[in-house]
């Protein structure tokens, strides 16, 4: 898909009445969220269905006026992930746009050839899965299990790709717009040598994508059997977390008690405490595996425009390396120290 082309069949004004004359192959836009979670978009996310479209046609506008070549998909439906992400801020949900595009092209090893298929072994191993139901406020649960990996079996950007992957599926639903996922993380088994693979170069470059790079509201992280090597971990993390984030992290250890408190046993795999059966990786596996068409675009070689700042965007680059390589010298006797 040509972004250049795009911008030029999508000129007309945010108020346009005939915007779909100039866009007959686009996707008509049919929301599919209940009266309920219309009342919670419009109260949390800013979103009045009134103005809905005449938002994305604006969101539409800004992109080929100020950035003509990103290439980006102008379908109503993607581009309404953005203004949820960012409570219908335009400029906000215009940059968190770029960055997206920009983050991914930025890190090839994560977001070349980035489909389903290629993380089979991935999602085998059981790194990464969703819970089969929902939490109380309508929140699917990603599980995440680091003890799963193998390093010498390949590198920490497999699982990074794994957990993307699913996120992109998830964000498909309206509903997660709207309501925003949790994550459960089970550090159990965490050595030193495997905590060593998460330096600060890769913590910068997820945490940039999660908070500032990808539409999706993270609304919780649960921590669960954490050893006391975690702190040398968390001491990594926390530098490049927003205090809003930051507060939205629970350290439960092994009290499971603890975790019952933010997410119910009855959605819980007996692993954790629950009472929803032993964790079952196969049936989200297969539903992100039969998903590979939903994946084939590659965005990870747009082009950005020439007058772009380097400062409005997330790409590292050979200083950002140099600085966190250093701060990975710094922060390996913490590790050790926490060990």
């Amino acid at each position: 898909m040509s972004g250049d082309s795009d911008c030029t069949r999508t000129s007309p004004s945010a108020g346009s009445p005939s915007d779909n004359e100039f866009l007959p192959d686009r996707p008509k836009y049919v929301c599919s969220l209940s009266p309920d979670l219309i009342t919670k978009a419009r109260e949390e996310l800013q979103e009045k269905p009134e103005w809905r479209l005449r938002d994305v046609q604006a969101l539409r506008d800004m992109v080929c006026k100020d950035y003509p070549s990103l290439g980006t998909c102008l379908d109503d439906a993607f581009l309404l992930r953005f203004l949820r992400a960012r409570k219908f801020d335009y400029d906000r949900a215009l940059q968190l746009l770029v960055n997206y595009h920009t983050c991914r092209r930025s890190w090839p090893e994560v977001f070349n050839n980035l489909k389903p298929s290629a993380i089979k072994p991935v999602l085998e191993s059981g790194f990464v899965t969703v819970l089969p139901c929902l939490d109380p406020e309508g929140r699917h649960v990603v599980c995440i299990r680091p003890d799963r990996w193998t390093p010498s079996n390949y590198p920490i950007t497999e699982n990074i790709r794994a957990i993307y992957l699913t996120l992109e599926k998830l964000i498909q639903s309206e509903e997660t717009q709207v309501n925003g996922i949790v994550i459960l993380a089970d550090y159990k088994g965490v050595s030193l040598s495997k905590a060593s693979h998460f330096g600060p170069f890769v913590a910068k470059k997820v945490i940039g994508i999660l908070q500032d790079g990808f539409p999706i509201r993270i609304k919780a992280v649960n921590i669960i059997n954490e050893p006391r090597i975690f702190k040398g971990i968390f001491a990594i993390i926390k530098p490049f977390l927003k205090e809003k984030i930051a507060n939205r992290f629970f350290l439960h250890g092994c009290d499971l008690n603890s975790l019952h408190q933010n997410i119910p046993p009855v959605i819980l795999p007996e692993e954790y405490g629950g009472t929803a059966g032993k964790l079952d990786i196969s049936a989200w596996n297969e539903l992100l595996l039969a998903s590979e068409e939903d994946f084939l675009p590659d965005f990870s070689q747009l082009v950005l425009p020439c007058d772009s700042s380097p400062h409005d965007m997330l790409v590292s680059g050979d200083a950002d390396e140099k600085q966190c390589d250093d701060s990975l010298r710094g922060m390996k006797p913490q590790l050790y120290y926490c060990y």
